[in-house]
Formats: structure tokens, C-alpha cells, sequence
């Protein structure tokens, strides 16, 4: 029942991040081109205030219980034939999963700006990627 719960909890907090980044990166970037850049501004920062206090709070929840998650279901690695697919897809997962935790963490948190990669498009991408691996790992 716990794994469940986790479970759920877990889902809601990815789609609200990655449902974030998609409306940010498919969406929100074309508010340019329909208006002026001080209209622009102000629409996105409006839209900003309310993401800042949802948002940062979910990636934190979706990368605790992804690891939570991950501790149940990994499995044990068979030394002589190697980490299956699945731990490998899994691995991969929360390789990216934590890497947009620290990012986000950093970010948000302690003030520290991203040097490279200042745009959300590659934490996009990383959603989406996790996204194709929860739907391949279990082949």
C-alpha cells in the first residue's frame, strides 16, 4: 500500500514538472511573437509567480520519491551476467531524475544560476527522455 501511495504521489509531482516544462518550451515561447516585448514580459512574469511556488516543490517530491521508488524495485545485480535492462534503463532514469534535482535545487534554493544550458530546453528534454524510458524499460 506505502509503494502505492508513493507511487501516486510521485506521478502527480513529475506531471506537474514536466507539465511545466512542456507548456514553457511548446507554448509560452510564441507569447513573443504575438506580442510587443514589454507585453511579453509581463505575461510570462505573471505566469512565473504562481510556477515558482509549485513547481521547485515538485521536482524535490518527484526526485524523493523516484528514489524511494528506485530502492524498491532495482533489484539485485547479478555480478556474472551484469545490471539488466531494466536496471540500466532505471539507472538512466534517475541519473537524469536527480540531475534535474540538484539543478533545480541550486537553481531555486541557494541562488546559483545554471553556467550553460540557462533555458529550460534541456531540462525538457530530459523529461521527455524519461519519459520514453518509463515506457521502454520494461521490454
Amino acid at each position: 500500500m506505502t509503494f502505492i501511495l508513493i507511487k501516486t504521489i510521485h506521478l502527480f509531482a513529475a506531471f506537474i514538472y514536466g507539465g511545466f516544462l512542456i507548456v514553457d518550451n511548446l507554448f509560452l515561447v510564441h507569447i513573443k511573437e504575438a506580442y510587443s516585448e514589454e507585453e511579453h514580459k509581463s505575461i510570462r512574469e505573471s505566469f512565473m509567480k504562481y510556477v515558482r511556488k509549485v513547481v521547485p516543490p515538485s521536482l524535490l517530491v518527484a526526485v524523493g520519491t523516484g528514489l524511494y521508488l528506485i530502492s524498491q524495485v532495482y533489484g539485485s545485480i547479478d555480478f556474472e551476467k551484469g545490471l539488466s535492462y531494466f536496471q540500466i534503463m532505471l539507472g538512466l532514469k534517475a541519473f537524469l531524475g536527480i540531475w534535474l534535482g540538484i539543478r533545480g535545487f541550486l537553481q531555486v534554493y541557494m541562488g546559483i544560476q545554471p553556467l550553460v544550458f540557462k533555458s529550460h530546453v534541456l531540462p525538457f528534454a530530459f523529461v521527455m527522455t524519461i519519459l520514453f524510458l518509463s515506457q521502454f524499460m520494461y521490454i
